[in-house]
């Protein structure tokens, strides 16, 4: 469920994770190899701020 949400509205998606983890940059196409995948997009944002998987996923999970 959390994977279609993401891919419906992913120009909000991104906002969010912009804004969660705006120190971060994001390129648009490591964004757009996420897009559609939540367990691509943990391990994006895991890799670039070393955040524990588990923690990211309840924040993403909030916003969807």
């Amino acid at each position: 469920m959390a994977t279609q949400s993401m891919n419906d509205s992913w120009s909000r998606v991104v906002n969010q994770i912009k804004s969660i983890w705006g120190e971060q940059e994001f390129a648009e196409e490591e964004m757009k190899k996420a897009r559609g995948s939540l367990p691509k997009m943990v391990g994006l944002i895991h890799e670039k701020t070393g955040e524990p998987k588990p923690e990211i996923t309840m924040k993403i999970a909030a916003f969807l």
